[in-house]
């Protein structure tokens, strides 16, 4: 606990020093606006050794092998702060600290978002580090979701691979509809963790500049400086009936080079995929989301290249009543070798349920308890890891706002 300490200390520094350098010059201008998560995690977990870990199992947490069982404790500071030192212009940083699982082989502390916003009632500029606002899910501050603790496995995979450095333009003419599009850098590597080990499923967020493990003891760096000079584009538009539902198209490219040479010692994947999402009763007490990403990640290598398909969905319906709020999500996920061959070490088709439950003892503090059971293997994993990556977890959270 001292060094959690000394990390959430040294994360409320970094997030506050930079703002506070401007409080001189715009005192009577400025609002502030904080936003914090303290989280205590314990989990039951069946499955084999997590790809936090260097394996291919499914969670942020394992065990030993597929048939054993751990419980892990995970604890979590999350802090975002807002600063608006005039009525058009915003800046927002946000970071995380952790305490992992042992032989966890990434960051404990780092910056997740950082960026300005330049905005009126129809118009939003946005330049730096920054989610797309494609998830239905993680729609709470610091893209945190109020619905379960594990993320599905398509936001489990953006919260570790696709956040772009860049800008973004939002223009939003009416109630009903909304444009949008990104030109960005520093996601040359997005892609190289799907294709490595798979789907997975949990909450981990990846930071600026971070080595995320791998298989064979190697690493990528998903969210740092850009590789070949040239921008990927994202493009959105949504449809929307405020209050009741909404319905968004996007199409995300990074347009990273298949080259059979690494550039600035990582290794680029050409990624591009379209999410369709949409969601209905999300003000009310009753919520439906859906989302849908399809897409193709690619690779070179001498004498060759490499190209892999990827598919996701899951619908989630959410039900609050007074303090409690119960979620159960399904989803089906798979990849495969573009090329279809018959032994396609590439292949996965798994399906995943959730329920969660949530109570709320006041508008600061939450407990959560929580079933995932992940079903479906890859029998393409080389002899060195098990290929029943399959898996359970149950996990108790309390978590406290500010």
């Amino acid at each position: 606990m001292p060094a959690m300490r000394r990390t959430f200390v040294t994360l409320i520094v970094t997030l506050t020093i930079v703002p506070v350098m401007g409080i001189a010059a715009s005192a009577n201008a400025q609002t502030w606006q904080f936003h914090g998560f303290l989280t205590g995690r314990e989990t039951y977990v069946n499955a084999q050794p997590s790809w936090l870990q260097g394996g291919v199992g499914r969670f942020d947490v394992g065990a030993d092998t597929p048939d054993d069982h751990r419980l892990v404790n995970v604890d979590s500071a999350q802090l975002g702060v807002d600063w608006t030192p005039a009525g058009w212009l915003l800046l927002h940083a946000d970071g995380i600290a952790r305490q992992e699982q042992s032989g966890f082989h990434a960051k404990r502390l780092g910056i997740v978002q950082a960026y300005a916003d330049v905005y009126n009632d129809h118009w939003r500029f946005r330049a730096g580090e920054f989610w797309l606002p494609t998830s239905r899910e993680n729609t709470d501050p610091l893209w945190t979701s109020k619905y379960t603790i594990t993320y599905s496995a398509l936001n489990s995979w953006i919260a570790q691979e696709v956040r772009p450095i860049g800008a973004d333009l939002q223009w939003s003419p009416g109630f009903y509809v909304t444009l949008g599009a990104t030109a960005f850098r520093g996601n040359d590597t997005m892609g190289t963790l799907l294709a490595a080990r798979g789907w997975t499923f949990g909450n981990y967020l990846t930071t600026y500049n971070e080595n995320m493990p791998l298989p064979y003891a190697q690493t990528t760096k998903p969210i740092g400086a850009d590789l070949d000079n040239k921008n990927g584009y994202s493009e959105r538009i949504r449809l929307s009936l405020p209050e009741r539902a909404m319905i968004q198209i996007a199409h995300i490219d990074n347009r990273a080079p298949i080259t059979p040479t690494t550039l600035k010692g990582q290794t680029p994947w050409q990624t591009h995929f379209n999410v369709i999402s949409a969601d209905a009763g999300s003000k009310g007490p009753t919520t439906i989301a859906a989302e849908w990403a399809y897409g193709s990640t690619a690779v070179g290598f001498p004498g060759g290249s490499f190209k892999m398909d990827f598919d996701t969905e899951y619908l989630l319906v959410s039900h609050a009543f007074g303090h409690e709020r119960l979620s159960a999500r399904v989803e089906r996920f798979s990849t495969a070798d573009a090329t279809r061959p018959p032994d396609d070490a590439a292949r996965e088709h798994g399906r995943a349920w959730t329920v969660a439950w949530m109570h709320e003892t006041s508008a600061r503090s939450r407990t959560g308890l929580e079933y995932v059971r992940v079903t479906g293997n890859r029998p393409g994993l080389s002899p060195d890891f098990d290929p029943r990556t399959s898996g359970s977890t149950i996990s108790l959270e309390y978590r406290y706002g500010f």
